[in-house]
C-alpha cells in the first residue's frame, strides 16, 4: 500500500490520474504492484504490440512473406512519422511496415499492415492469449474516421483548423476516448501479453523474438525508459492521444530479472506534449520495480 501511496501522489504531482501494473516476467506472478490495474483503457497506438505480433506469427507459419512489397500511395497516408509523411509514392516491404509502426508509431504502415494480415484476426489473437478485458476494434485509419466525424471535418486539414477551436469537454466527448467504441485493454493485460511475448508463449519462438527486437527499436524514450538508471534495458510501445498518455514494455536487469509493466493515464487538462507527464510515468513504473526487487 505505501508503494501505490507513494504513485498516486506523483500522478497528483503531475495533474494525471491512471492505472498502473508492473509484474515480474519470470515470476512469481503473485507478486504485482496494482493501481487500478483492471480499468479497461483506451490504448491508442499501443495496440500495434499485438499487430506486428500476429504479422510474425503469420511469418513464422509461412502465411505471409516479410519482403512482400506494398505501394504507399497519397490516399493511404493519415499523417505523421515514416512513410506517413512521405510526399510521394513509396514501395515497402510488409517486415518494414512492421518496422515503421513500431519505431516511429506509423499510422499509415501500421493501416496497411492491418489490411494484409486481417483487422479479424487480432480479436481472436487476444482470445487466444486469455487477453479477457482487451477489446480490439479497427485500426488507425478508424480513429482518424472516428476523430474527423466527431469534429465535423471533412479532411485532415479542416481537422487541424478546428481542433484547437473546440472546448476541452467537447473535447473529451469524442469517440476516441470511449473503451467501448475504440482498441481498449487494461493495465494487467498489457503485462500479461508482454510476459507472454518475452517467455516465447505468445506464438512462435521466432515470432515473439521479431516483437522483441522491432519493439527495441521505438525511438521514444521519455516514458517508462525515463525512469530507469543506465544499465537497464527498458523497451517498449507508447499511445498518445490529446491528454491521453500510455506506455507498456519490459525492464531488464543486468542481472537477469526482467518485469512487465503498463502505466496508462489521463491528463487533468489538455495541452501540448508534456515532459513532466513522460518522465512521472517512467518514475512511477521504477518505483513499482524497485518495490518487487526490495521484496
Amino acid at each position: 500500500m505505501a508503494v501505490q501511496q507513494r504513485i498516486g501522489q506523483l500522478f497528483a504531482q503531475a495533474g494525471i490520474t491512471g492505472s498502473l501494473h508492473v509484474v515480474p516476467v519470470d515470476g512469481p506472478h503473485e507478486q504485482e504492484v496494482a493501481l487500478d490495474a483492471d480499468r479497461r483503457t483506451v490504448i491508442a497506438s499501443v495496440f500495434k504490440i499485438l499487430l506486428v505480433l500476429e504479422f510474425a506469427r503469420q511469418v513464422a507459419a509461412g502465411q505471409l512473406d516479410p519482403t512482400e512489397r506494398v505501394l504507399v500511395t497519397a490516399g493511404d497516408r493519415l499523417g505523421g512519422w515514416g512513410v506517413a509523411g512521405c510526399a510521394d509514392d513509396v514501395e515497402v516491404s510488409l517486415r518494414d511496415l512492421a518496422y515503421f509502426a513500431m519505431s516511429v508509431s506509423d499510422n499509415t504502415a501500421a493501416d496497411l499492415l492491418l489490411r494484409r494480415v486481417g483487422a479479424d484476426v487480432l480479436p481472436m489473437l487476444a482470445a487466444e492469449l486469455e487477453l479477457g478485458r482487451t477489446r480490439l476494434r479497427g485500426g488507425p485509419r478508424h480513429l482518424v474516421e472516428l476523430m474527423l466525424a466527431d469534429v465535423g471535418a471533412r479532411t485532415e486539414a479542416d481537422f487541424a483548423r478546428i481542433f484547437p477551436t473546440l472546448p476541452e469537454e467537447r473535447i473529451r466527448a469524442m469517440r476516441v476516448f470511449d473503451p467501448e467504441r475504440t482498441s481498449s485493454s487494461t493495465a494487467r493485460d498489457l503485462t500479461r501479453l508482454l510476459t507472454l511475448i518475452w517467455c516465447d508463449r505468445a506464438g512462435p519462438a521466432v515470432a515473439c523474438a521479431t516483437v522483441r527486437e522491432l519493439m527495441s527499436r521505438q525511438l521514444v524514450r521519455t516514458r517508462l525508459a525515463s525512469g530507469f538508471p543506465p544499465g537497464v534495458r527498458v523497451v517498449s510501445k507508447t499511445g498518445t492521444l490529446p491528454g491521453l498518455y500510455l506506455d507498456a514494455g519490459v525492464a531488464e536487469y543486468p542481472d537477469g530479472a526482467r518485469y512487465a509493466m503498463a502505466v496508462l493515464v489521463r491528463a487533468e487538462h489538455l495541452a501540448a506534449r508534456r515532459i513532466d507527464v513522460d518522465l512521472a510515468m517512467g518514475e512511477a513504473a521504477r518505483i513499482a520495480v524497485q518495490a518487487l526487487r526490495d521484496a
